[in-house]
This record gives C-alpha cells, sequence and structure tokens, in this order.
C-alpha cells in the first residue's frame, strides 16, 4: 500500500515538474519573441532617424544651390551672358526642393536621385564660374583699352557664341561617354526543373527565359538610380508585352515603344550583375529573337536566341 502511495506521489511531481518546465520554456519563448521585437524596433527608429537627417541635409543643399544658381544669374546677367540655361536649372531645382518639403514619406531612392541632381547642378555652377571668369576678364579688357567698342562688343558677342558651343560640344561628349554598356550578355531557357541550357531552344525546354547581363565600367558615368528593361522582339518583329507580367511603355528618340520587363537598379559602377527571369506563360514563335538592353532611354546591348 505504502508502495502505491509513493508511486502516486512520484507520478503527480513528475506532472508538476513538467508543467514547471513548460511554463519555463514559454516564459523564455515570450522573452526572446520581446527582445526581437524590441531591437527591430530600435533598428527601424535609428534608419528613421538616418533618412530624417539625410533629408534635412538634401533639402538644405538644395536651398544652399539655389541661392548660389541665383548668384551667378545676376552676375552673368550684369556681364551681358546667356542666363536662360541657369534659370531653367534653378527653376527645376525649387521645383524639386518644394516637392520634397511637402512629401511626408521620402524613400531612400528617391535621396539618392536627388542628391545626384545636386552633383549635375554643382557641376553646371563650376562651369559657369568659369564664364564669369571669362567675361569679366572680357570686360576688364573692355575698360582698359577703351578703344573700338564696336569691334570689342563684337568680340565678347563670339566669346560667348564660342563658350556656349564648347559648353554644348562638351554636354554631348559627357552624355556619350557616360553611357552605359551591358556585357557578358547570356540568355538561357530555364526547364521545369531548373535547369538551364543555351543555344538553341525548343519551347518544351522554356519554363522561363533567363537574360543576364553585367553593366561595364564606366569612370564617367555617375553613381545613380537607372531603369534597366529588356525588350524581347519575336522573328516577325513585334514585342512581347504583358501588362501584368511587368510590360510597359517608354520612350525613345522621342517616340513611344514597349518594353518586356524592367528592372530600377542603382548604378554603382562596379560591374555589377543584372538577370531578367520571364514566364511567358505561352509557347515562343519558331525562329531568330532579339533581346534588346536599354538604361532609361539609351541602348546598351543586344543578343539574339534561336526557337526550334
Amino acid at each position: 500500500m505504502t508502495q502505491q502511495i509513493n508511486e502516486s506521489e512520484k507520478k503527480k511531481n513528475n506532472k508538476l515538474g513538467l508543467i514547471i518546465a513548460f511554463l519555463a520554456i514559454l516564459v523564455i519563448i515570450q522573452g526572446v519573441k520581446w527582445y526581437l521585437d524590441h531591437q527591430k524596433k530600435n533598428e527601424l527608429k535609428t534608419e528613421l532617424a538616418n533618412r530624417d537627417v539625410e533629408l534635412e541635409e538634401t533639402y538644405n543643399k538644395l536651398e544652399s544651390v539655389s541661392n548660389e544658381l541665383q548668384l551667378k544669374i545676376e552676375e552673368i546677367s550684369k556681364l551681358g551672358g546667356d542666363v536662360e540655361e541657369l534659370r531653367l536649372a534653378k527653376e527645376e531645382l525649387e521645383a524639386e526642393r518644394d516637392r520634397l518639403q511637402e512629401s511626408s514619406d521620402v524613400g531612400w531612392a528617391r535621396l539618392y536621385k536627388i542628391r545626384d541632381k545636386v552633383e549635375g547642378y554643382e557641376t553646371l555652377l563650376r562651369e559657369k564660374e568659369a564664364e564669369i571668369q571669362r567675361l569679366t576678364a572680357v570686360n576688364e579688357e573692355l575698360l582698359s583699352e577703351n578703344t573700338d567698342l564696336k569691334v570689342t562688343q563684337n568680340m565678347l558677342s563670339d566669346s560667348i557664341q564660342e563658350l556656349a558651343e564648347t559648353s554644348e560640344k562638351l554636354g554631348e561628349k559627357v552624355a556619350l561617354a557616360s553611357t552605359l554598356k551591358a556585357e557578358n550578355i547570356k540568355i538561357s531557357a530555364v526547364n521545369k526543373r531548373g535547369r538551364e541550357k543555351e543555344g538553341e531552344f525548343k519551347n518544351r525546354q522554356i519554363e522561363s527565359l533567363k537574360v543576364g547581363f553585367n553593366l561595364a565600367e564606366n569612370s564617367v558615368a555617375p553613381i545613380e538610380g537607372k531603369d534597366i528593361r529588356i525588350r524581347i522582339i519575336e522573328p516577325e518583329g513585334n514585342v512581347l508585352f504583358d501588362v501584368a507580367r511587368g510590360s510597359g511603355t517608354f520612350m525613345i528618340d522621342g517616340r513611344e515603344e514597349f518594353y518586356t520587363a524592367v528592372q530600377a537598379i542603382l548604378f554603382d559602377n562596379t560591374k555589377q550583375q543584372i538577370t531578367f527571369l520571364y514566364d511567358k506563360g505561352a509557347d515562343y514563335i519558331t525562329g531568330d529573337h532579339v533581346i534588346e538592353i536599354y538604361a532609361d532611354e539609351d541602348f546598351i546591348g543586344s543578343k539574339s536566341f534561336t526557337v526550334k
């Protein structure tokens, strides 16, 4: 009888121990969950605080550059130079500044784009500073020599025109040099098992079409946001287009064209790898297809593939 009582008591103690252990595990789990939630909130607060600081610095930078542009407009106007480019730049900058001030939620990508624009404005200011120095020198020469006013005015006009033409040519060269280039373009058919095949494909081998390439290093191109698009052109010349799969339209040389897929990236000049995985959802037309690649509106590469 005593042995039965002891066994019963032992079972009760075991159950009680299990209950206590279970409760202890629950407490530990809740503690870990609270700690992770607390850590995540702190990280979010830090990121928001950093973004707010960056936002304020960007706004102040826009304000500062706007003031500098106004000074340059006044200086060049007094020297008789053309200030239309500066006026347009100032209007665009102030519009960007006002949108930034009115926006309640500004993401990092937009801040980076605005900072890129600010760098462009600062480059314009440096170019105009050189123009001011040249105009000032020409005006001082006019005052010191005080010779044939008409001839000197013609020289001034020629100098301004020459500077404008030089600036325009330089801008065109920089724009051309800064165009990105797609390298090592590879086109693969990915089947239902995830296996890839290059070269010629059969429709049964194409569950998805994989397009991979890297952006060539370019020391002239600025670090900024880019929209990378591909156009898959069928043998008959039609572009694969399906809004449900991310297709849309964009401008090329002033005309609206279809694109098949797009990715928004931050070009960082590190020969970064870009990959598109396109699921057509239907068979491809037999024949040669061409894939064109664009960065914003600039054509940067192409390659063909064949469906048998």
